[in-house]
């Protein structure tokens, strides 16, 4: 059984963003505070990633906690209604995420994947594995 009625579920749903969430704001709003550029949900590349950091062929992805399956054989044990329908929904998005994944270090990409409470708790630490990774590319020039 939900915790909220089915109209207070569907009020929640609707505002779920794929897009300039509150974890990307926080994210882009470092890195832009330090000087590194980026194209947000850059479409020229497999899974359009929230960040792209073309300059050092750097993707970056802002993971919702639910949407992406962060801890999933735990969480899933809490989703009582509609079970089948969300299982195969986020399933399907880990498993996307793993193909993306895939399909851009093929393609010579790092990508580098934050989960939301990673991002909200500790913005800093994940620009320095950003910078990190920049590091790396530009002492491999």
């Amino acid at each position: 059984m939900d915790i909220f009625t089915a109209e207070k579920r569907s009020q929640i749903m609707r505002s779920v963003k794929n897009k300039d969430s509150k974890i990307e704001l926080l994210l882009r709003k470092e890195l832009w505070n330090q000087g590194i550029r980026y194209r947000k949900n850059y479409t020229g590349l497999p899974g359009k990633p929230d960040l792209a950091l073309t300059k050092y062929r750097i993707a970056v992805f802002c993971d919702s906690e639910f949407w992406h399956g962060y801890d999933w054989e735990n969480r899933k044990k809490t989703i009582h209604s509609n079970r089948e329908f969300w299982f195969a929904k986020i399933e399907r998005n880990i498993q996307r995420d793993n193909e993306v994944n895939a399909q851009l270090s093929a393609l010579g990409w790092k990508v580098l994947r934050f989960w939301g409470h990673e991002i909200s708790k500790d913005v800093e630490s994940c620009v320095t594995m950003i910078r990190s990774v920049i590091d790396h590319h530009l002492s491999n020039q």
